[in-house]
């Protein structure tokens, strides 16, 4: 397989359920805008290593278990 080929998928939309965080708040806690964290969830943006950590840190995960590839 191909490096080029590999996304990084998330279960973010997940985690936030679990947190009762919607996009707006984990927007809001991690300093970019509801839109940035859509298209997280939705794959059409890889976010940074930065903002992939500030993520966990708001959602209280490892990046393991919020960040994988397929």
């Amino acid at each position: 397989m191909r490096n080029d080929r590999l996304v990084l998928k998330n279960k973010l939309k997940v985690a936030r359920a679990e947190k009762s965080i919607n996009q707006n708040n984990l927007a809001k806690l991690v300093g970019v805008s509801r839109q940035t964290i859509s298209n997280i969830e939705t794959y059409e943006y890889v976010p940074s290593a930065k903002l992939a950590l500030l993520i966990c840190i708001a959602l209280d995960k490892k990046f393991e278990e919020l960040f994988y590839f397929e």
